[in-house]
């Protein structure tokens, strides 16, 4: 089985040529890793003078502009550029612990051949605050675990729960179900884990495939985000009506709350509340997007580019392709059809 290593970045420091070192020091090798770059001139200030291109001549790398760059269809072009039996999808900011990260999330598959997708466990940087630590733990716990469309009722929209951090999919899959949905400005992984869980497929958390990964976001930065995470959820609410979001938010603030008082970090708890408050305000702004005025939304989100590319998909019947902007046959469905069915029967709702 042979498996490709994909890669988006943006503006990589120096920390990204240890990512590709240690990747191509896996147990399992990458036969090739495509990475698409966004704005060239940053990628070609950091290889400068280095042996990157010589050292890892499988190395595929594509420039765009920054209007270009869209969560789903970025990736799905990558994937085109692959012809490996898996890929394993990676952000630039995460890092394996050891070498054996490949061969442990590839061991799934080789149990389960229903398995669609498997990502892996976070583990928190030195530098991460109290209470990352703490949301890593309690996201990424330490059991493995199997997810289908039965354990929806019990775990809420956590059975949807994936992350394209490091995720491994197995193409044969990935191309059934038709890839990410093109533009999305948010949770492209865990949308395209809820068509492969409602296909009858499997999503696994391999908790012993490890990688590097959190942040020290400012309270502005986390509104943004939960800004652009409500909008994803808004816009498919096949998908997120009816799960109990904020219920999981509530339990995660109030643990980690008790957690950082216990550890004698009590003051801790203060920032914590402040954040957790920016996260709320954000994703219920996010959540209510319809309703606000293009000025508003560009200040809200942390993907200004995304919403550019929306207007245009929407109000232009064609698209300038040397403006970086192009419709696909996947885009015009999209405006038109959903690609994923609710799990819910709701015939027999009343209008």
């Amino acid at each position: 089985m042979t498996v490709d290593l994909i890669i988006p970045t943006y503006n990589p420091d120096r920390s990204f040529l240890e990512l590709i070192d240690k990747m191509d020091a896996q147990t399992v090798r990458p036969s090739k890793i495509v990475i698409t770059n966004t704005e060239q001139k940053y990628f070609d200030r950091l290889i400068f003078s280095t042996s990157f291109t010589t050292e890892h001549k499988n190395a595929d790398i594509r420039h765009i502009s920054k209007r270009e760059f869209d969560h789903g269809r970025t990736r799905n072009e990558s994937v085109k550029r692959s012809d490996a039996d898996f890929f394993l999808m990676m952000t630039q900011d995460a890092m394996p612990v050891d070498d054996k990260l490949i061969e442990r999330l590839l061991a799934v598959f080789k149990k389960d051949p229903t398995v669609a997708v498997a990502y892996a466990r976070q583990v928190p940087r030195d530098d991460a605050t109290e209470a990352e630590k703490f949301t890593r733990s309690f996201n990424y716990p330490k059991q493995s675990a199997l997810h289908t469309e039965a354990d929806i009722e019990t775990l809420g929209i956590k059975a949807y729960f994936c992350s394209d951090v490091c995720a491994l999919y197995k193409r044969e899959i990935f191309d059934e179900l038709g890839g990410f949905l093109n533009h999305t400005i948010f949770n492209e992984d865990m949308l395209f884990a809820a068509k492969a869980i409602h296909a009858g497929y499997k999503v696994a958390y391999v908790a012993e495939a490890e990688v590097i990964h959190s942040h020290n976001y400012t309270g502005r930065q986390q509104y943004k985000r939960y800004f652009d995470n409500g909008v994803s959820q808004a816009k498919h609410p096949e998908i997120f009506n009816g799960l109990n979001v904020k219920g999981e938010g509530m339990e995660l603030v109030k643990k980690t709350a008790a957690h950082l008082k216990g550890s004698g970090r009590g003051l801790e708890v203060i920032p914590l509340y402040y954040q957790s408050a920016c996260k709320y305000l954000g994703f219920r702004k996010g959540k209510r997007y319809k309703s606000l005025s293009k000025r508003t939304i560009l200040r809200c989100t942390s993907n200004p580019e995304y919403w550019i590319t929306d207007e245009l998909l929407r109000e232009r019947s064609s698209i300038d392709a040397r403006q970086g902007y192009g419709r696909s046959e996947a885009e015009l469905k999209m405006l038109a059809d959903t690609p994923i069915q609710s799990k819910k029967d709701n015939s027999d709702t009343p209008d």
